[in-house]
């Protein structure tokens, strides 16, 4: 007979005859989930990750009831994968449960609603004074709240509970129960795949930066965060950075939320190509415990250039409504994410905290930054915050249309610096439809169709005035 008709008449059997059948074949030889023999686990910063669960099951040949235990609270259940390495043709899964009724005070007690229950009483030193035993009728916050003794109803009484055994369809761990149909009896190799929300990690840089502001250490970390509701035990750990599409699905329940911390790890990753977004490798394994919160350091990089600009961008909105962007000058620094410059490695999407040594050697922290996912040998541009010595002022100074859809402007900005020593201010303009300077005091460049800038030296503790006339035509 063909297998998929042979599998049809067994789901049509297990569908008819599911409670007699899988019992008997439990009892006569129960196959459990054996302890796992080796886990991966890919995490993306979108709280989801990728688990991969090698197992070794012991399975009779027909029909196996097999609880899977140890998986995650916030598993999906319908993106699980079983597959039995050692006979993959002749093993498959008819059906699957998902157990995750987790016991509790509440479901405890609820489950002894009309059944007897134990109540003990102690004295300080711990004596027991009293056992009593009643009917639980009502409970409330874990408490009974009801309770028949004989002939009496008694509200709220005190003592401790006691019950003689634990009531059917609890577990104290979320569980997968599969039916399995094999050919092949004996001990299976095992891969069970599946994903589960509650992980998900980011990444976060430090930059020491030299005194002269045109070098810089960096060093990079990786902060894993697992609520997931399972401990990974000597995992090999892998991050995806990109953004993966999912569909849109309701929040799955959150089992457990507390975090620790964990220290950091002294060795780093390796990075590859993976279909449009790029893999990081742990070149180790490393525990990764429920609730718990993980750094481990992905990249340190020596002696980086730096590029120190001062900015006075006055069309652009300043931060956060911060400051006063018709005068502040902004401060940014930037470099080049290359193997020439001691880096190279794709950068995943972070903050980045710089610091810079004071006279006296101590480092004190200068600003941060976010930046995107960088590609190798992209630039990075840090903005740090304004530069307390420097302003700008804009004016403009004339407007003339000397013919229709035709304007002409007239501007002129000051260029204050309060330093001890001479620097550049990048002045930028911002324009629309077709432009031509007409003339300028300075030298000018053309970055984008709609952006003009002017590099304007100003001397130590002086001004700098720059001037200059664009044309524009509109419509």
């Amino acid at each position: 007979m063909a297998r998929d008709a042979r599998r049809t008449l067994v789901a049509a059997a297990v569908a008819m005859l599911a409670t007699f059948a899988l019992a008997a074949a439990a009892q006569a030889q129960p196959a459990l989930s054996g302890e796992s023999q080796g886990v991966e686990l890919t995490v993306y910063n979108q709280d989801l990750g990728l688990v991969k669960d090698r197992r070794a099951i012991t399975l009779v040949q027909g029909l196996n009831v097999v609880p899977f235990r140890d998986v995650a609270a916030r598993i999906d259940p319908t993106s699980v994968h079983f597959k039995s390495l050692s006979h993959p043709q002749q093993t498959w899964v008819v059906e699957q449960n998902y157990q995750f009724d987790l016991v509790n005070q509440d479901k405890l007690l609820e489950k002894y609603l009309d059944k007897e229950i134990v109540l003990i009483r102690y004295d300080e030193n711990g004596k027991e004074i009293e056992r009593r035993t009643g009917v639980l009728l009502s409970q409330q916050g874990g408490r009974p709240a009801v309770v028949r003794f004989g002939e009496e109803i008694v509200v709220n009484p005190p003592g401790v509970v006691v019950l003689p055994s634990l009531p059917e369809g609890l577990i104290t761990k979320p569980t997968l129960v599969w039916t399995i149909e094999t050919e092949k009896a004996g001990t299976h190799q095992t891969e069970v795949s599946y994903l589960t929300g509650g992980l998900n990690w980011h990444c976060d840089y430090v930059a020491v930066v030299d005194a002269e502001d045109k070098q810089m250490d960096l060093n990079g970390w990786v902060t894993l965060v697992n609520s997931s509701g399972a401990t990974y035990k000597d995992a090999t750990l892998k991050l995806v950075a990109g953004e993966v599409h999912r569909v849109e699905q309701p929040p799955t329940p959150v089992y457990r939320q507390e975090m620790a911390m964990a220290g950091a790890a002294k060795r780093g990753f390796e990075e590859e190509a993976f279909f449009e977004y790029h893999l990081y490798t742990l070149d180790r394994p490393t525990t990764v415990r429920d609730n718990e919160q993980k750094q481990v350091m992905l990249l340190s990089a020596a002696a980086v250039p730096l590029v120190k600009k001062f900015i006075y961008d006055p069309g652009r909105p300043s931060p956060w409504g911060r400051g006063d962007p018709s005068k502040d000058v902004r401060v940014t620094l930037e470099f080049t994410n290359s193997e020439k410059n001691n880096m190279g490695m794709p950068l995943p999407a972070g903050k980045v905290r710089v610091y810079k040594a004071d006279e006296s050697g101590s480092l004190q922290f200068a600003g941060e930054d976010a930046i995107k996912h960088t590609p190798k040998d992209e630039k990075v541009e840090l903005y740090l915050g304004n530069a307390f010595d420097l302003v700008g002022e804009l004016r403009q100074t004339d407007h003339k249309q000397p013919a229709p859809r035709l304007v002409q402007d007239s501007f002129e900005v000051k260029l204050r610096n309060h330093k001890t020593e001479a620097v550049v201010i990048r002045y930028v303009h911002r324009l629309y439809g077709e432009w031509e300077v007409l003339n300028a005091t300075h030298e000018w460049e053309k970055k984008d169709a709609f952006t003009l800038e002017f590099p304007v030296q100003v001397p130590a503790d002086g001004e700098t005035v720059l001037r200059f006339t664009v044309q524009m035509k509109t419509g």
